[in-house]
């Protein structure tokens, strides 16, 4: 990751990716979102930023099947719905609602 946009987009991509690993792991409410969370905040861990390895082995574990394609394809759809969510000029309104969007995400 080379800049802030770059960083608050894979916070954005976790969160949404770990929602939808969530769902998949049959986690409800708080589990849910605290495994959403821990995945958005793993992002600028550099311990934790292997989303991928994480979501494996847990679907592994739970006996979820998904496999490396089905996992890194929602990985990248969930990246460019981020990245739409990011703004194109600096100071616009796009600005104010991808920070409020991403604030949001994260405030979960």
């Amino acid at each position: 990751m080379t800049s802030s946009n770059d960083v608050q987009r894979t916070i954005i991509r976790n969160k949404l990716l770990g929602r939808w690993a969530a769902e998949k792991l049959a986690l409800t409410g708080r589990d849910a979102d605290a495994y959403a969370d821990d995945l958005a905040r793993g992002t600028v861990d550099p311990e934790r930023s292997d989303v991928f390895s994480k979501i494996r082995e847990d679907f592994d574990a739970a006996g979820v099947a998904q496999s490396d394609e089905q996992i890194l394809r929602v990985m990248t759809e969930f990246m460019l719905k981020a990245g739409n969510v990011m703004p194109t000029t600096r100071g616009g309104s796009g600005d104010a609602a991808a920070v409020m969007l991403a604030r949001n995400l994260l405030s979960r």
